[in-house]
This record gives structure tokens, sequence and C-alpha cells, in this order.
């Protein structure tokens, strides 16, 4: 099995750190992860099968998280003002996308197909918004327009969100697990193992709740992207979960109806995580849209 070296690129004033699997001749896949979920949300055998199937797999740490750069001096946000509709972000998710954009740049990449998953897939958005040319192909999965209306969580999902973060190693763990129990797929099993695996490995790597805090007043302050998603002109999928109780399904529903030609696939039985036993059909679909956009390129 390849080993995986992480990567630092400097994209303006932060440093991203990256990971890539498979050879940089095939085509780029760049995966953008959610709010407070670091790279190895893409878990190693998922990103190695995309390699396998003749992709170029680049994922990387947001700003905040992991092991790219953490806006310290910025300190925490106040999640009461912003909840109530008040209240300021140190930086935005068209930042995010900048950043994405500049990662790009630093790989020597014009281009790539980007998928985002939940926050990552606001972003994914918003860098096709943004820097159409950067975008091959679109996939975003469990994540929604802006719109308040659609994509609301169930309260169930906003109180695990919203909980006190932890202070210590045995305390990320468990957090994570009661998490993935409510936002989780209940339709497929539950690989509580997995869960505490990457929570322990994420608190190894870099744990800082004011960086999440940070990560998620950007989503609060981000305006309502649905207008500018017409704009999209890429081929592009929304995948998600029926039973998403964190980013309901409607969310994904307004962001296919609102990108022209998009094409929508609701997975039963998903929640807000991507299960292994999706894995497979989720690859093929990925895999078929960045060759239906390669051909039509050439």
């Amino acid at each position: 099995m390849e080993s995986i070296e992480v990567q630092r690129a400097r994209v303006g004033d932060i440093e991203i750190a990256y990971e890539t699997f498979g050879s940089a001749e095939d085509p780029p896949l760049l995966l953008v992860m959610g709010l407070a979920t670091q790279m190895i949300g893409w878990p190693d055998e998922f990103c190695r099968g995309l390699a396998d199937r003749g992709l170029f797999v680049v994922r990387f740490d947001n700003r905040d998280i992991g092991l790219s750069t953490h806006l310290d001096d910025a300190g925490a946000p106040d999640m009461g003002a912003l909840l109530t509709g008040s209240g300021s972000a140190p930086y935005a998710l068209a930042d995010m996308a900048d950043d994405t954009a500049g990662l790009l740049d630093a790989l020597g990449l014009d281009s790539a197909h980007v998928v985002g998953a939940s926050m990552g897939g606001m972003i994914a958005q918003l860098l096709a918004i943004r820097h159409p040319a950067r975008v091959r192909s679109l996939t975003s999965i469990m994540s929604t327009t802006g719109d308040p209306a659609v994509g609301t969580p169930a309260e169930a999902a906003m109180g695990v969100l919203l909980a006190p973060p932890a202070v210590d190693r045995d305390g990320a763990v468990q957090r994570a697990v009661d998490t993935y129990r409510v936002i989780g797929s209940p339709g497929f099993e539950f690989d509580e193992a997995s869960v505490r695996d990457r929570a322990g490995l994420s608190f190894d790597r870099r744990h800082n709740p004011a960086g999440v805090a940070r990560q998620l007043a950007a989503i609060l302050t981000t305006s309502d992207r649905t207008a500018d998603l017409g704009s999209v002109a890429v081929p592009t999928l929304v995948v998600h979960g029926a039973q998403d109780p964190l980013v309901q399904v409607s969310g994904g529903r307004a962001t296919a109806a609102a990108i022209p030609g998009a094409d929508l696939h609701v997975v039963e039985g998903m929640g807000h995580d991507l299960p292994r036993a999706v894995w497979p059909e989720l690859t093929d679909r990925i895999v078929a849209l960045v060759e239906g956009t390669e051909a039509t390129a050439r």
C-alpha cells in the first residue's frame, strides 16, 4: 500500500496541508471536506479507490482545521449573536473557495473536477461561481444553497452540532461517536470503530474548537447562492441522503434545481456521512461524471 505524504502549499497568507493519491498524469479530482472535519474525513480507501479508477485525487485540510493554518488571532466568534442573525465572522466561505483556487495554483492545475461534502459542497459551489474556469465538473454531496428555507437541520442534529466542545482526547472521540449516532445513516450499519479511529487521529493532528466555530460562522454569514448557481455551466452531480437530519434533503433538491442540467441522486437510508456501503456507487457516479466531462472536452 502506498504511503501518504502530507504536503504543504502557501496560499496567500495561509498554508494548506494536502495529500495526493494516484498519478498526476490522470484527470485531477479535488475533494473538499465539511465543517469540523479534516481531510481524513475522505477515507484513505475511498481516495485510493478513486485513484485506482484513473483519477489524480487531492484532499486537503481547509483553513482552521487539521494541519492547515489556524487563524487563532481571530479568536472565537460570538455564536449566540450569529445564531440570532447578528454578529460577524472572521472570514467568509468565499475566502475558503479562494483558498481552494489558490491550492490549484500551487499544484500547477488550471482546473480540476471538484467534489465537496456538506460545507465542502458550499465551498465547491462558490468555487464554480467565483472561478468558473477552474472547475471541470462539480459534485455536491449532502450540501445546500444557503437559502434558509431549505436544508434546515432537525432539532436533534442542531443539538449535537452546538454541543460543548471536548476538552481531551477521550472526550473528543466520544463526542464524535455521539454526533454520528444522531446525524449518521440509519439505513446502514454504524461503523463505530472507524468513527473512533478517525476522531482520535483528528484530535492528534490538531484539536481546535475555536477554529471550528470560525468555520461555522463563515457558513452562517454567507448569503443565499441560489441565483448565482444558475450561472454554473459545468456538468454537475448532486448527491444527498434521504434521511440526512443535519442538512435535510430539501437542500440537495434545491441545489440540483438551481444548477442547469444538474443530476440529482438521493440515497435511501443515508444520513449526513459517507457510509462504506455507499462508496462503490458514489465512486461509479463520480468517475462517470469525470469521464463524460473529459470525453466532451476532447
